[in-house]
């Protein structure tokens, strides 16, 4: 049965912090839900009500497109190994880009990499947990490494002209916020 709590408990840090990936949620008024897997060290928790993680350089850009017009956002965690749950945090969420004034603060509690877009702050208002009896065990075999070669071979400039050309609006054509050169 699932249960819900205003916070987060010591018990479901602990379960975030044995997780390799989670997953974001988040929908403007209208077009298009995104679903987004998250991994690498890129997710801190801040307190009981407040997550920040952090955003790479990718493909895409839909949740930091979302956010504009409705902070809401949801992130889940579900145990592939031993524990059957799954967590899911609900509250609304904000991007700090690399040219907002609080960048430094919020992006210096991960380790630095040239290619971090964003930084999400999301302020938590429930929290459910559910069984995940019939989530798949799966084995963690280790991190990938595609995206930081991928970035290591860019310069600066080349990151910025990706940015403008796949990250500056959402799939639906709605702006990201991502600084442009």
């Amino acid at each position: 049965m699932a249960k819900q709590f205003p916070s987060l408990t010591d018990d479901h840090c602990r379960f975030i912090a044995d997780q390799h990936v989670f997953f974001t949620g988040s929908a403007a008024p209208d077009g298009r839900v995104n679903v987004s897997p998250k991994g690498m060290d890129s997710l801190r928790v801040r307190g009981p009500n407040r997550l920040l993680w952090r955003n790479l350089t990718g493909s895409g850009n839909e949740t930091a497109g979302h956010l504009r017009e409705h902070p809401r956002v949801t992130l889940m965690w579900c145990s592939f190994s031993r524990r059957p749950l799954i967590l899911q945090a609900y509250g609304t969420a904000r991007a700090v880009h690399c040219d907002h004034a609080d960048w430094d603060e919020l992006s210096s509690v991960f380790p630095p990499h040239r290619g971090a877009r964003q930084v999400f702050d999301m302020t938590i208002d429930l929290v459910q947990t559910s069984c995940g009896y019939a989530v798949p065990f799966m084995d963690f075999t280790g991190e990938r490494d595609a995206l930081s070669k991928w970035t290591q071979a860019k310069s600066d400039a080349d990151l910025r002209a990706y940015w403008q050309d796949k990250n500056a609006r959402t799939i639906d054509g709605k702006p990201t916020g991502v600084p442009i050169p």
